[in-house]
Formats: structure tokens, C-alpha cells, sequence
């Protein structure tokens, strides 16, 4: 396979580059990402039908990567909660080389083509949920083992990749092959690939959670009251909902948990 992202910059001698030279080619690559993103939309559409069709059904959505990828995969999963508020258990990321890799890498975590099954088996994943492998590379053993032992317990598969024909995008039933070319710095994956992989893992799980309920109108009605800054947010749609001045909405918010349900129960005692 040609693998794009590991190609020779287009740019050379960056270190006689002015701070305003690097900064101006790098956001001229960065430029390219959402253009390439939007070349792979009807490959998006599929991944997000499906996950969304199989998560109504009771399924969950798993990821899987390392490294960067990885760490992307977990920060999607641990903002679901939170944003949407989903049980903890519904969208999981998982990393080769376990949460100490989140913030220093584990050596040889990605080479290990067993283990992210091991990983998954923890969480008894099953025929019901779906399991996306993200691998900038395409090639990353752990990822590729993952799918493949998926594929075979009847588990629905998916990926985000950044080179085109790849072994992970060969295992995966719905891949999603995001081609960003070489990066300013040669081989550095974590600069437009992982942007891609960022915009892309944005785009899968808020739309599945649309499709799930999870959003009213524009708004995130389920968020988790979590800091003064949420409460606040959520006082101000309980208002804009309902029509009740600050204080009875800010009563209402804590009194019921959620904007969805001060509203209803706002609404239902009308």
C-alpha cells in the first residue's frame, strides 16, 4: 500500500523557517483537512447509519487505536457522557497499552496484534455493538487483530484511516479513508491526520446521539451539570423553554438533573 502520510513534507529546512513561516504552512496543510473530510461524507453517512441503528437496538460503540489515534478514540467516548448524557458505558475508547498510554507512550503497545481483543473482552463486547478501529497508518497491528476478531464474533466494524487501501480499511465493513497526504512535519500523524480523525470522530458521535434523542431543536438538553458554567447554560434554556424567570428555572434545573426533564416536568404541571 502507498502510505501517503508517511511521504517527505512539501516543505523542507523547517528550522530556518521564521515563527511566521511555520505557522503560515502549517495552517496552509491544516487548510486541506476538512476538504478531504468532505470528499468521504457519503462514507461518514455509512458508519454513523449503522452505529446509530445499533445502538437504538441496545448496541454500544467501542474505538480502538494507539497512540494518537487512541487517545482521540478516548477523548470522543469520555466527552459523550458529559455532552449527551449517556451512561459511561455506551461509547468506549480504548488505547493499546492501557490508560497509562493516554499520557506517556508504552512501547511496542501497537505491535501486539492480540491484544485489543483481550481489551475488548473485558467489556464482553457482542454481535449488538459496533467497534471502530482508528490507525492514521492504516497498518497498526493492534487495530488490525481488534477488527479481524470482530469480524469473526459478528461484531459491526468500522474505521477512520488517513492511507487509501489498507489492511484496517480491508477488515472493516463500513471504513472511512480520510486521505490528508504528507504532513508539514514528515510523518508527524498527530498534525492533519488526527485532525481528520478529530473531525470525523465529531461528526459520528454527535450524529448518532441526534439520532438517538439525545439533542432538542440545536441544544444539549441531557448535558451533565458538571461546573457553574453548565448550570448556568442550562438555567438559561430551562428559561428559554419554558418562559419562567431565572430563579424558578435555576430551581427547576436542580431539582430534576437535566433541561429535559425541568421542561417536561415544567410543562407537564401546566
Amino acid at each position: 500500500m502507498d502510505r501517503t502520510t508517511e511521504k517527505d513534507s512539501y516543505y523542507n529546512n523547517l528550522e530556518k523557517m521564521s515563527v511566521r513561516e511555520i505557522l503560515q504552512n502549517i495552517n496552509k496543510e491544516d487548510q486541506a483537512v476538512p476538504l478531504a473530510v468532505a470528499k468521504v461524507l457519503p462514507q461518514i453517512e455509512a458508519l454513523a447509519t449503522i452505529t446509530a441503528a445499533k445502538m437504538k437496538a441496545g448496541g454500544r460503540l467501542f474505538y480502538i487505536g494507539a497512540g494518537t489515534s487512541g487517545r482521540l478514540g478516548v477523548v470522543d467516548a469520555s466527552e459523550c457522557p458529559p455532552t449527551f448524557g449517556v451512561p459511561f458505558d455506551w461509547v468506549v475508547g480504548i488505547i493499546a497499552g492501557g490508560d497509562k498510554a493516554i499520557r506517556k507512550a508504552v512501547e511496542f503497545a501497537e505491535d501486539d496484534i492480540q491484544q485489543a481483543w483481550v481489551d475488548l473482552g473485558e467489556y464482553n463486547i457482542n454481535d449488538k455493538d459496533v467497534l471502530v478501529g482508528i490507525a492514521a497508518s492504516g497498518t497498526t497491528p493492534y487495530v488490525v487483530g481488534g477488527l479481524k476478531k470482530a469480524n469473526e464474533h459478528g461484531v459491526t466494524t468500522g474505521c477512520i484511516v488517513c492511507n487509501g487501501g489498507s489492511p484496517i480499511a480491508a477488515e472493516a465493513q463500513y471504513p472511512v479513508e480520510v486521505i490528508t497526504g504528507p504532513e508539514f512535519l514528515t510523518g508527524s500523524t498527530r498534525m492533519k491526520a488526527g485532525t481528520a480523525q478529530k473531525l470525523v470522530l465529531n461528526m459520528l458521535s454527535t450524529t448518532v446521539m441526534i439520532q438517538l434523542g439525545r439533542v432538542k431543536g440545536n441544544k444539549m438538553v441531557d448535558m451533565q451539570l458538571t461546573n457553574d458554567k453548565l448550570v448556568d447554560r442550562g438555567t438559561k434554556m430551562v428559561m428559554r423553554e419554558t418562559g419562567v424567570n431565572e430563579e424558578t428555572a435555576a430551581g427547576l434545573l436542580s431539582k430534576y438533573g437535566s433541561v429535559r426533564k425541568a421542561v417536561e416536568a415544567h410543562t407537564n404541571a401546566d
